[in-house]
This record gives C-alpha cells, sequence and structure tokens, in this order.
C-alpha cells in the first residue's frame, strides 16, 4: 500500500484551493454564514449556496470556473452530533465549480489527478472507490480513462442530484477505503460496502453534473449551459491525513476537547462513550456559536438567534453532565480563534466581542436550567407519589423546548428515580412543533429555473453617472418588452427593459437606489420615464422604462437624470459612510454593516449590535457625523485592485461582490470603504445630519434612520414649531422653561392622583361598613354580594382584603361599573376553597355581564360590557350557593 501523506487541516485546505486555481478557477472567498440577498436560507449551508445567482442566471461571474472553502451550517440532524463520527453543524465545504465552461471530461481527471497525485493528496488508488448513475455512461467511461480500476466504479441508482424545482443531473461519489480496521461492522456485514452504512468506506467527495432544468411541469429538459458543482468535506479528508477514527480527533476539534477536559470533573476523552458524546458536542457548537456571532447572528428566540441559543444551551448542558458547572464556553472562543486563524484571521479579531455575547448568553441559560431542574424534580415527585413510574410526553417536551433539556438528560434523570419517560408522546410533540415550523417556515431552498433572456447579450454598457447626469447620444444596443427581444417596444402596460451603451442612470446596489429621469429623442419630445434600473446578468445597467412614444433598437436618445433627487442620493449616501464609521468608533470595532437604503429623503442603516443603545452613545454617534460634516472633509475616489484597497484601510463588506478592479471611496482622514455609490465632492454639501429613530428590527440587528440637508432642517423645524406650541400652551415667556414647567405639572399631577386614590379608598371603606353587614346564609355557606361604586378592578381586590382580614362570610362576590364596563369579583375563604372554587362560581356570573374571567380557588375576577347585568349577577350568584 502507498504511504499517506501527513497534512493538517490548513494544508489540505490550501493544496486543494491551490490544485484548482492552477487549473484556470477564481479562489472565492468563504462568504458569511449569515446569507446575503438570499431570504430562502437560514444559514449558508453549502458551498453551492454562494453560488446560487450564477447557477440560475441572474448573474455572470467575472469567471466561469470557481473554487471556494465555504464555512457551513445545518441543524437538520442536531441530535446526532456527538453520537457519531461525523455529524457536525458547522463544517468546511471544498468545492470547484463550472458554469457553463467544462463539464464531465475535464472535471473528472482532474479530480483523480488532485486525489492520486504525487504533488496533491496522492490517495493510494486502491483505496479509492467511485459511485456513479448506472445510466450516466459517460462519467463511467471517464473515470475508466482517468485510470480508476473497473471493480472500484460502483453503479448507484441514488446518484441523481435533485431537490425540486431547478437545476439537477446524476452525480458521482468518491469513498476512501480506510480499511476493516477502522469497520464498525463485520466486513461481511451486508452494509460493508461504499456507499453503506458503515465507518469503513468513507464519503469524501460528491461531484455533481447539473446538465437538466427540473421543470414546474415535472420534465427534465436539458440547461442552456451544463454545469458542475463539487462538494468535499473538509472535516472528513483531514481524519484520512490524521488517520483518527473521527472527525473530532483532527486538529479542528481535538483542541477544544482538551480544553473542555480541564474545566470538566477529571473526565478524558476517550475513557467513556457517554462522555465522549457530551466532549463532541461541547468541540463542534463552539465553534458553530463562534462563528454564527461573529457573522453578526446574534442569540434570541426566532429564526437564526434560536438556533444559536439552542446550541449554546446543548452545550452548557452536555458541560453540565461532565461535571462543568461554571460558565465555561467563552472561555474556548480564542481556542476557536486560534485553529481557524489561517483562513479565518477576523475570528481573532472578534474574539473578545463574541466570549462576551457567549458568556451573557450563558448566564442567562444558568437560571433557566435550574428551572428546568426544579420542573424535572417536580414531575419526579409527582410521578413516584401517585406510583405510575411515568414522565409524561408534554413534559418531556417541555423541558427540551423551553428549558433546553434533551430528551436524554430527561431520561437520564428519571432512571436514576426508576422512572421512565413516554418517548412516544415526546415525539408526537416534537413533530407537531416541526409541522407548525415548516408551515410557518414555508421556505423553498431550490434554485430557480435558468432563465436567459439577457444571459446571452455580452455587449458591454459605460455607466458614466459619477460625473455626468445626462448623456447625448446613447445608442440602444438591447431591447426587451414582454420577455422577448424587440426592435421597437410600443407603449402600453409593459415597460420596456433597455440597455444603453453608455448611461447616466444609477443601478440599484449596495443600498442606493436607481436614478429615475427621462429619455428624450432627437425632437426634443420625451420618449419614456426611467422608473428603475437594475443590473443584467452580465452587469450592464438595465433600464425600466414607462413608455410615451415607441423607442427602437439601434436609436440614439438623450438620456438625463433626476438632478435634485440624484443629489439628494449623493448627500444621503456620504453621510451612510460616516454614519457607519461613527458607529464603529462608539460602539467597537465589532459592529458590522447588515444592510442600508440609501434613498432621496431619508437613509436607513441596519447593523449587528448586542443590546440596545444608549441615549448618550446615540447623541455622540450624530455629533461625530455632524464634526466631519463640518470639518469640510474632501470625498475622493480611487480605483485600484483588491489587495491595494485593503491595504489603504479600506473596509470591505462582502468580498464576493468585488471584481478584480475595486472602486475605494475615502471621506478626508476619517473613513475608507468600498463602494460603488455616488457620493458628494466635500462633506459640507450634506448640511446637517439628524438621527430620526434608532430601533431592533431582529435579533441582534439595530437600525437607525435619519435625514440630512433640507430634509434635516424641516425635521427639526416641526420639533421647534412642536416645541414652541407647547410653550405657548404652557404659557411659559422662553422655551427653555418648558422642561421645568413640566415637571411642576407631573409633580402636581402625582399629588393629585394620590389625593383622587386616598378619597376613593376613603369611599370604598364607607361602602364596605355597609356592604359588609349584608351577610346572606345559604345551603353550601355565607354570602355576601354587593353592587358598589368605586373606580375599578382595583378598589375591588382592596375590599377583598379587608373581608378576607376580618371573615366576614365564606364567598365575597362584587360588582361595579368602570369607564362603561363591569367588572366582577369573587371572593372565597381559605377554608371553604376546597368544597368552592372562586373561578367555577365567577363562571357561572360573568355570562350576565357578557364576559369571562377566571382565577386561583380563592380568587377570581372577570370583565364584561354589560354593567346593567351587574345586579343579576349577584342574585344568580346567591342562586348558585343555594344549588345542591
Amino acid at each position: 500500500m502507498k504511504e499517506l501523506k501527513k497534512l493538517n487541516s490548513a494544508q489540505v485546505r490550501r493544496m486543494f484551493l491551490d490544485f484548482f486555481i492552477q487549473h484556470g478557477h477564481k479562489e472565492m472567498p468563504s462568504q458569511s454564514l449569515v446569507p446575503v440577498d438570499d431570504p430562502t436560507l437560514l444559514w449558508i449551508n453549502s458551498g453551492v449556496a454562494t453560488m446560487k445567482k450564477y447557477f440560475d442566471g441572474k448573474v455572470v461571474p467575472e469567471n466561469p470556473r470557481m473554487t471556494s472553502s465555504q464555512k457551513s451550517l445545518r441543524t437538520n440532524d442536531i441530535e446526532n452530533v456527538g453520537k457519531t463520527a461525523r455529524h457536525q453543524t458547522m463544517f468546511e465545504m471544498l468545492g470547484n465549480f463550472s458554469v457553463g465552461n467544462y463539464f464531465k471530461d475535464e472535471v473528472i481527471p482532474w479530480a483523480w489527478e488532485l486525489l492520486t497525485g504525487d504533488d496533491w493528496f496522492g490517495f493510494d488508488p486502491k483505496r479509492l472507490y467511485i459511485t456513479y448513475y448506472p445510466k450516466d455512461h459517460e462519467a463511467y467511461q471517464d473515470w475508466l480513462k482517468a485510470g480508476v480500476l473497473k471493480d472500484h466504479l460502483v453503479p448507484n441508482k441514488d446518484n441523481f442530484w435533485d431537490i425540486g424545482q431547478g437545476p439537477s443531473g446524476p452525480d458521482t461519489e468518491i469513498f476512501y477505503d480506510r480499511g476493516q480496521a477502522m469497520n464498525n461492522l463485520p466486513e461481511d456485514d451486508p452494509e460493508s460496502y461504499p456507499g453503506g452504512e458503515n465507518e469503513r468506506y468513507l464519503e469524501i467527495w460528491n461531484i455533481v453534473f447539473s446538465q437538466f432544468n427540473h421543470t414546474p411541469e415535472d420534465k427534465y429538459e436539458p440547461l442552456p449551459h451544463k454545469n458542475i458543482d463539487t462538494g468535499m468535506g473538509l472535516e472528513r479528508v483531514v481524519s484520512i491525513f490524521e488517520h483518527t477514527k473521527t472527525n473530532f480527533e483532527t486538529d479542528l476539534f481535538l483542541p477544544l476537547i482538551k480544553q473542555a477536559e480541564e474545566y470538566s470533573d477529571n473526565k478524558v476523552y476517550g475513557q467513556n462513550d457517554a462522555d465522549d458524546i457530551q466532549f463532541r458536542i461541547i468541540a463542534d457548537h463552539i465553534r458553530a456559536i463562534t462563528f454564527a456571532i461573529g457573522d453578526g447572528a446574534l442569540p434570541s428566540n426566532m429564526g437564526r438567534g434560536y438556533v444559536i441559543r439552542r446550541l449554546l444551551r446543548r452545550a452548557v448542558v452536555a458541560g453540565k453532565k461532565l461535571g462543568i458547572d461554571d460558565p465555561f464556553l467563552s472561555k474556548m472562543v480564542p481556542t476557536v480563534a486560534k485553529i481557524m486563524a489561517d483562513y479565518y484571521p477576523d475570528v481573532q479579531k472578534n474574539e473578545d466581542y463574541i466570549a462576551s455575547v457567549i458568556l451573557s448568553e450563558e448566564k442567562r441559560f444558568s437560571s433557566t436550567l435550574n428551572g428546568g431542574l426544579n420542573l424535572l424534580n417536580s414531575v419526579i415527585a409527582s410521578a413516584k407519589k401517585k406510583q405510575h413510574g411515568l414522565i409524561d410526553g408534554q413534559t418531556a417536551f417541555k423541558l427540551y423546548d423551553t428549558y433546553g433539556f434533551p430528551i436524554e438528560l430527561t431520561k437520564e434523570y428519571a432512571a436514576d428515580e426508576g422512572l421512565d419517560v413516554d418517548e412516544k408522546g415526546f415525539e408526537a410533540a416534537m413533530t407537531e412543533q416541526q409541522e407548525r415550523a415548516r408551515k410557518a417556515r414555508n421556505i423553498d431552498n431550490g434554485m430557480g429555473v435558468q432563465k436567459d433572456v439577457w444571459t446571452e447579450f455580452t455587449t458591454p454598457s459605460q455607466y458614466v453617472g459619477y460625473d455626468q447626469l445626462t448623456v447625448d447620444n446613447a445608442k440602444v444596443i438591447g431591447l426587451v418588452q414582454a420577455g422577448k427581444h424587440v426592435k421597437v417596444a410600443q407603449p402600453g402596460d409593459q415597460n420596456a427593459e433597455v440597455i444603453f451603451d453608455k448611461t447616466p442612470f444609477y443601478a440599484e446596489m449596495g443600498g442606493q437606489i436607481a436614478d429615475t429621469g427621462v429619455v428624450i429623442d432627437n425632437y426634443g419630445h420625451e420618449v419614456g420615464r426611467v422608473m428603475d434600473v437594475q443590473h443584467a446578468p452580465h452587469q450592464q445597467n438595465l433600464h425600466r422604462i414607462k413608455l410615451a412614444t415607441p423607442l427602437k433598437l439601434g436609436a440614439r436618445y438623450l438620456l438625463v437624470v433626476d438632478r435634485l433627487r440624484h443629489l439628494k442620493i449623493e448627500k444621503n449616501h456620504t453621510a451612510t459612510h460616516l454614519l457607519d464609521q461613527a458607529l464603529r468608533n462608539v460602539l467597537g470595532g465589532h459592529t458590522q454593516q447588515a444592510g442600508s437604503v440609501v434613498a432621496d429623503h431619508y437613509l436607513h442603516f441596519d447593523f449587528n449590535h448586542f443590546g440596545q443603545i444608549t441615549a448618550t452613545d446615540l447623541a455622540k454617534v450624530e455629533a461625530m457625523v455632524n464634526e466631519q460634516i463640518w470639518r469640510q472633509l474632501p470625498v475622493t475616489t480611487v480605483e485600484t485592485d483588491i489587495e491595494s484597497a485593503k491595504k489603504m484601510g479600506a473596509i470591505a463588506l462582502f468580498d464576493s461582490k468585488y471584481g478584480k478592479t475595486v472602486r475605494v471611496v475615502k471621506i478626508g482622514d476619517y473613513n475608507t470603504e468600498f463602494c460603488g455609490g455616488d457620493h458628494v465632492g466635500n462633506t459640507n454639501e450634506i448640511g446637517l445630519f439628524k438621527i430620526v429613530s434608532e430601533s431592533g428590527v431582529g435579533a441582534g440587528i439595530r437600525r437607525i434612520e435619519a435625514v440630512t440637508a433640507d430634509d434635516a432642517f424641516k425635521y427639526m423645524q416641526e420639533r421647534v414649531d412642536y416645541l414652541q406650541e407647547t410653550s405657548a400652551e404652557l404659557k411659559v415667556a422662553q422655551v427653555k422653561e418648558v422642561p421645568h414647567r413640566v415637571a411642576e405639572l407631573q409633580e402636581q399631577l402625582k399629588q393629585a392622583q394620590k389625593s383622587q386614590e386616598a378619597l376613593q379608598a376613603k369611599m370604598a371603606s364607607q361602602q364596605a361598613g355597609q356592604v359588609f353587614d349584608n351577610v346572606q346564609d345559604t345551603k353550601n355557606g355565607s354570602i355576601i354580594a354587593a353592587v358598589v361604586k368605586v373606580a375599578g378592578m382595583g378598589q375591588l381586590r382592596q375590599l377583598a382584603d379587608q373581608w378576607r382580614q376580618k371573615a366576614l362570610s365564606d364567598v365575597l362576590v362584587l360588582g361595579t361599573e368602570s369607564k362603561g364596563k363591569a367588572n366582577l369579583l369573587v371572593a372565597v375563604s381559605d377554608a371553604k376553597a376546597k368544597a368552592l372554587k372562586a373561578g367555577d362560581l365567577i363562571k357561572k356570573v360573568a355570562k350576565d355581564i357578557q364576559g369571562g374571567g377566571g382565577g386561583r380557588p380563592t380568587l377570581a375576577q372577570a370583565g364584561g360590557k354589560n354593567p346593567a347585568g351587574l345586579k343579576k349577577a349577584m342574585e344568580d350568584a346567591v342562586k348558585a350557593m343555594n344549588e345542591d
């Protein structure tokens, strides 16, 4: 057998990428786990997830050959993490991709060269087995030509990649034979084959030949462009090179397991299967949590935040099982950062922030965890008392869903007390919740069917709007109406889609909205209005025009941007950059842009931040932005390569959208960012910046809305007008006296309310003396029932307190009218509550006031919309007390 190389994770990752770079591929950066401009995904869950826009034809890539090592996150089978050798939540997917460029006859020889070549992985060919789709004769022949042994090619009818509507096709999978010593099954077991459920034959690579469109009519039609999509699990391949039984003994996880050992109660990995599961859960989950928070997601009770919270709680419970009682996960963040520093240096830069978020969540969960234990102990005590020996499924699910208790933990606690858990009931409750979530989510993860109305149109178009808002003699080089290329577009309901050879109209991008304006012919007549501008697949500016007269392919026109609107957008865009920098300066470098809208009359800026922003910090941010405006900083732009731009200190938001040449916007000595948008020439053009609001718009996402220039002046003038009106109403001589006068009025109101409450209490006491004298005897005890005139439910409860202290009767029923509504209260003495429940009695009489209510056995209350029924409610209460 050929000797296996010794490569660590960083070397394997780099070798894979370098191989495909040498074969003409562009290395694409690993994108954020939080999807950008893709609402169909909760997380980036594969390498191809970041390539969807290329494969469905929405965007044509700069290079049709791409390669990446993409961090990914999946939690669909989280319950298996730690129990198996390969299940993980976060993993890295190595991949190479072709968008209509090469196909089987090229990718298969490359795959074999990478796997077996002495300069590359250097695997022994005898260790490799290939599965293929039985009808895919081309792939079979290409593997034979590449050098694969015939008996190492295994047909498998499941080798067809199809996720529903969109691209699909046969695939081929590569397995590495780790030898029978690594197997968990006998050699003659029916599952002991490449593709079977065993540990001997390890699947390391899947190559998809995307050659069909799966249409809505459930047909498979040839794609206009055949594509290649591959995925190789980094952790799996590293386990081969490091000769480990599972992924968790590799250099990607083992340092985390060793650190967890230090915190545990003398537990050692590899000595006990039950403990090993907990160590693996911790190592896996802290990686996922660290990267998810580093990419801007934060713990919460919904969406991505719920996933983080669930992972963190599972890890904390796993720690509890190992005897770790104090917060420990936050201390492991630097270890994650060190392990991944080679390819993900940003984790180290933000490790303090990530650790602080995790520590806060750990502390929050400690009280929740104790609450769960209290509930579990109570349920166990009740089950033992009733001697039925079973914890019901609904309770087990509540422990899981509310308190983060895995079913295994509940079973373990129960077993210690000689009890079982209703697992079927638990599964039923789990299934019911998943079905609700599925219906609510209604997410389509599939790619769109390729549309090539503009895909084949490669003629370039030039955007000149950075310094020109009017372009004469612009030629129509592309014209589509009603989804078809035409020579003449006609006025009507269908807007024309037009590409000019040059244009001053900005296409919506980076949060900046598109320009609007007019198209004018050679006679000075308006041909149509530009309503919107987007990017075509090859990035030309695609104008959507509402036509007044016909527009012709090849004709030339005058293009005029709405200048005033455009200048307002410029002011807001530059202000957005100033705001972004101010937030970093005031709140910390962890803040990241999570979205923005730059419009003509406002801007809003979304960013990641843990916790609310104080009024003091918000004021600092606003003051800092205005300071830069009044410093009259020059705003300059330069086009350069991406590496030079980064050396300039330019902030890159989403690396994948930048090509070889990038545009950098520099605002004096204050801010430098990658940006393709429009900006003012000097910050003094902005004039004024005013924050309108700050709020939370999602888990860990804050939004600032702001206005500039004349909109800011109008906003502030409105507030001045409101203040002056208030000043006049308060009859104060100067506006600055308004706060003092308001404080005086508030104090007067406070004193008046106290006086009113005292008077109402006095009146209630007087009524109590009259009401409490009227005690009636019934078959089931004594009762006081009366309609009184008090301020509301609060004073009814005060009367009930007096009644209870004096023990005047077995039952008290009171009613009052307040603000046109009826209020009812029923109180039952402690001694009588065993035979008569307040909640039962109030349900019988609440119908008289057209209402409903409930409460404890000794006190219940109800509200209704029929005060006229209060008297009858009293009569019915007495009647109910006389019933057998």
